[in-house]
């Protein structure tokens, strides 16, 4: 899953609400600042994940590439494969891959990838994207509008690497989708036109079926058990899932295969609750206290990004995505009742005589 910033709070994404909530519960705060009256220096001491993030940044792209070589041969070894991709298609586990050594092998850094690692790789950063459109794909399903897609997109593009801004693609991708964002505010039912606007590449597979392709819950359940077998063996004395993925931990608290010890999965049980309340409340401190809708949007757009295993681990049925959506037409229109009353556009209404209606959404051509 894929952690975006500065996403407007009615579509927040999944991977976005969780990693922010399990950073809080486990990191706290990434940096602490302290001084004394004596002296006017203020220390600052950054939290191990941060000192990790900000070597990252601080390697050469070179060195960079060296390591995503070595990395990619730990990872193939590890998974037993030899290559990435079977019949054209991703079988790797690259999750956990770091983003500039994903895209010094999408671009054959240092010309040391295969072609199929190349690929591979170009497969793992679409479907990352893929992954934080998701939830506010599903907003836009209930709102019929697709502004909040522009906003999750410019926001993943702004956490893309130093190497990525610098490419030529990202500049016009980037531009593409600032220019529809600007169409979407003077005319809210503007269709996505543009070839090289990433929304618009999102749609199109999306409507071919050609998004949200998953690695199969067995594969992801076996690697779950190797890593938990690795975690014994270095003296672990009980599954330890901060580590995990969402969907990981899905696989082992559903237990398909009944490969997973009945303590392994009570443990993964307990951590997808504990990751769907953190995820529950934050999107609810997040929520726009003026828009009366802004919280069930943030639900249905959880909703959304989760895997199919991910809802089932968590306890989220059908029944709680259609009280999130019914709960949003309720509050919706209360809030256009008290803009109207009112005058205010703060509820949804307007101080002009001007009214436009609901524009027609992308979705209904799908």
């Amino acid at each position: 899953m894929t952690s975006v910033s500065s996403v407007n709070n009615a579509s927040l994404t999944y991977a976005q609400i969780l990693a922010n909530a399990q950073k809080a519960a486990q990191t706290g705060p990434t940096a602490t600042t302290t001084s004394s009256p004596s002296s006017a220096a203020t220390s600052i001491t950054l939290s191990a994940e941060a000192k990790a993030a900000l070597a990252s940044i601080e390697r050469d792209f070179e060195t960079v590439a060296s390591d995503a070589r070595t990395s990619l041969d730990k990872l193939l070894a590890d998974q037993k494969l030899t290559t990435p991709l079977a019949d054209g298609k991703l079988v790797a586990d690259l999750s956990t891959v770091d983003r500039r050594e994903l895209y010094a092998i999408s671009t054959n850094a240092g010309q040391a990838f295969t072609a199929d690692e190349q690929k591979a790789a170009q497969f793992e950063l679409q479907n990352r994207f893929d992954a934080a459109m998701a939830g506010p794909t599903a907003v836009s399903r209930v709102t019929g509008t697709i502004g909040n897609l522009y906003e999750a997109a410019l926001a993943y593009f702004d956490s893309m690497t130093p190497e990525e801004k610098a490419s030529a693609t990202y500049a016009e991708q980037r531009s593409a989708l600032e220019d529809m964002k600007k169409k979407l505010v003077s005319d809210p039912a503007t269709l996505p036109s543009a070839d090289v606007d990433p929304v618009n590449q999102y749609l199109k597979r999306l409507a071919e079926g050609e998004t949200g392709e998953l690695r199969d819950i067995v594969s992801v359940a076996s690697d779950a058990r190797t890593t938990l077998d690795a975690q014994y063996k270095a003296g672990g004395t009980r599954a330890n899932y901060k580590d995990f993925d969402s969907r990981s931990v899905a696989a082992v608290a559903l237990n398909a295969d009944g490969s997973f010890k009945a303590e392994e999965v009570r443990l993964a049980k307990s951590e997808m609750r504990s990751r769907a309340g953190a995820a529950v409340l934050s999107g609810l401190k997040n929520a726009d206290a003026s828009n009366p809708a802004a919280f069930a949007e943030n639900i249905i757009s959880l909703y959304g990004a989760m895997s199919t295993e991910e809802r089932a681990a968590a306890g989220w049925t059908d029944k709680l995505y259609a009280a999130a959506v019914s709960s949003y037409a309720t509050a919706s229109k209360l809030g256009s009742m008290l803009g109207e009353a009112t005058g205010s556009a703060m509820w949804g209404g307007s101080s002009t005589s001007e009214s436009s209606g609901n524009p027609m959404s992308i979705f209904s051509y799908m």
